[in-house]
């Protein structure tokens, strides 16, 4: 069609304007705010109404605007309220017909989490047709589920450890079990490292049980372990393998020296008999002991059998006595 083309106007009643995009704002052409929606109303409070937008808004993209028809040759808007908690806008500014001024569309972008979280907005504040509010609530219910899902997640991981760390703990006296144990010595191996292994029992047990009866020998066990805890470094390795047989390893160990202090520590603290229920406790120890450094090839199975041979050698030579496995299988016990 020739001619120039139809130019349509209207007016809308500040109301209606306000339905629609609650967060207008009238600039008149002098840069005064002369109306604003009731959603930016609310943000901004009453007094910006008749305020110069520059005293209300800093300006982000264009850095200046002289006129607000400058605001009308940028292809987009930012800007962020002066005044705390300093919220950010971006926009499109219109010219009005007449010479009014200037109308500018502002919305939240991608801080509208913060937005309504700083001027506790709603539904209500937005526009029926702005998604903006249900993505919000959306990504919000996202995050309450990813939150479940992560703690749901720690609290197996955690039942997971604990049920692990069950598996490898004797529940009478705490100690490492049999199966701790053997994970202990295959890390030790593995690591080539070298370490020592002391093998002990209680002499004498038996008769503690069949006279005191088991809640004596369990109170002598728990009893004997805690005087293991403290007879060895902190990174050594207790563990109970079964009855009133322990084994002990000792990393980083090369010679017997530091082990033989250790035994002499244990066969003290047990020259004093272990009371329960005021019923003395005799108990000894007897020890056999080997060094992963005097085997070509240290196995677990034949340091575990070399361990228990010297054990029963301290045994036959009179108990409360400590057993050594040289690097060419002799053993040499050594007497408290």
């Amino acid at each position: 069609m020739d001619g120039p083309p139809h130019t349509l106007t209207f007016r809308l009643a500040p109301g209606a304007l306000g339905h629609l995009m609650p967060l207008y704002l009238w600039l008149a052409p002098d840069g005064l705010i002369r109306g604003a929606g009731p959603s930016l109303r609310k943000i901004m409070g009453e007094a910006a109404m008749g305020m110069r937008l520059d005293r209300v808004f800093d300006l982000r993209r264009p850095r200046r605007a002289e006129s607000p028809v400058e605001l009308t040759r940028a292809p987009a808007l930012r800007m962020n309220l002066r005044a705390p908690p300093h919220t950010a806008f971006r926009g499109v500014a219109v010219p009005l017909a007449g010479a009014e001024g200037v109308l500018v569309n502002l919305s939240f972008g991608h801080a509208v989490r913060e937005a309504v979280r700083d001027h506790a907005l709603s539904d209500t504040d937005f526009a029926a047709t702005d998604l903006a509010i249900e993505l919000l609530y959306l990504a919000e219910a996202k995050a309450a589920v990813m939150g479940e899902l992560a703690k749901t997640n720690a609290r197996l991981h955690g039942a997971k450890r604990n049920a692990e760390e069950l598996a490898l703990t004797d529940p009478l006296t705490g100690l490492r079990n049999r199966r701790g144990m053997d994970q202990a010595l295959s890390g030790l191996l593995a690591s080539r490292s070298d370490f020592a292994l002391l093998h002990l029992d209680l002499d004498h047990f038996k008769q503690v049980n069949d006279t005191l009866g088991h809640a004596a020998g369990d109170h002598v066990l728990t009893e004997f372990a805690q005087i293991l805890r403290e007879s060895v470094r902190g990174g050594d390795i207790v563990t109970r393998v079964g009855g009133d047989e322990f084994i002990l390893l000792f990393p980083g160990l090369i010679d017997y020296g530091p082990l033989q202090r250790v035994a002499g520590r244990i066969l003290d603290q047990l020259c004093a008999p272990i009371v329960f229920q005021d019923q003395p406790c005799a108990v000894g120890s007897s020890m056999g002991a080997v060094l992963s450094r005097n085997y070509p090839a240290p196995q677990a199975d034949r340091m575990l059998s070399d361990s228990d041979r010297a054990l029963y050698a301290s045994k036959a030579a009179g108990r409360g006595r400590l057993t050594l496995t040289e690097a060419c299988g002799t053993l040499e016990t050594i007497a408290p």
